[in-house]
Parts: C-alpha cells; sequence; structure tokens
C-alpha cells in the first residue's frame, strides 16, 4: 500500500532528472553533449532520455545550445547561485507576509551564513548611503 499503481522501482521525482541534467551542466566549465550529460550523472536513463530533457530545457530557456560537429553541447543560461537567488526572490513574490518568511529564513541559517549576510548587507548600505 501507498505505491502508485505502476511506479517503478528507483523512479525519480517529478523534475529530479532535469535538476541532475543542469547540475551536471553547472559541474562543467565547458558546455556538454548530451552523451558527457549522461555520463556526469552516473544514471540508468537512456541517452534519448537525457536528449529529451536537454531539448526541454533549451525550449524553455534554462540551457543554450551550440553546433558541435553533427550534434549540439549545452550550457546553462544562467548560474547556480543566479537560479537560486531567482528561486527565492519568486517565493518571496508567492505572496505572504515577507518580513515572517525572512525571518523565518534567517532563523534557519547557520551562524556563519547570517554572519556573511550581515556582512554583504553592510557592504550594500556603505555603497548606496
Amino acid at each position: 500500500m501507498g505505491q502508485r499503481v505502476g511506479a517503478r522501482e528507483g523512479r525519480r521525482a517529478a523534475g529530479q532528472l532535469e535538476r541532475e541534467v543542469i547540475a551536471a551542466l553547472w559541474a562543467s566549465s565547458e558546455p556538454l553533449s548530451p552523451a558527457l550529460v549522461l555520463e556526469a550523472i552516473g544514471s540508468d536513463v537512456a541517452y534519448v532520455t537525457v536528449l529529451s530533457t536537454l531539448i526541454r530545457l533549451h525550449e524553455r530557456g534554462v540551457v543554450e545550445r551550440d553546433k558541435h560537429g553533427r550534434a549540439h553541447v549545452y550550457r546553462p543560461v544562467r548560474s547556480r547561485a543566479e537560479t537560486a537567488a531567482t528561486d527565492m526572490r519568486a517565493m518571496l513574490d508567492g505572496g505572504g507576509d515577507h518580513e515572517q518568511v525572512l525571518t523565518r529564513f534567517l532563523d534557519m541559517l547557520p551562524a556563519a551564513d547570517r554572519n556573511t549576510l550581515r556582512s554583504l548587507m553592510r557592504r550594500r548600505k556603505g555603497m548606496t548611503g
């Protein structure tokens, strides 16, 4: 009980393969072919599935591609940091009490990250004030 009808052992959660693919691209200093992405994620997924995922990511503007010989190579449009910041902004824009959300976020941060954030805020204030 609790398992979906037709669910396979080891099946990925929705969006997990896309996250693995983009993580492989972020980890590389150069654009990757679908075969190299497959190698990087070290998975039992089929080549055509990785290719389809890359094509979907390209169509959504998440990755760029260039022709390399007869194939394409892919690279992320935004860095991991830019993507995380955009996601955080989207969460705030999603509604709710910003002060409460930010307070809870700060409460969850380790001391070193809170100190980094304080330092960044001081530097930013010094630039504008």
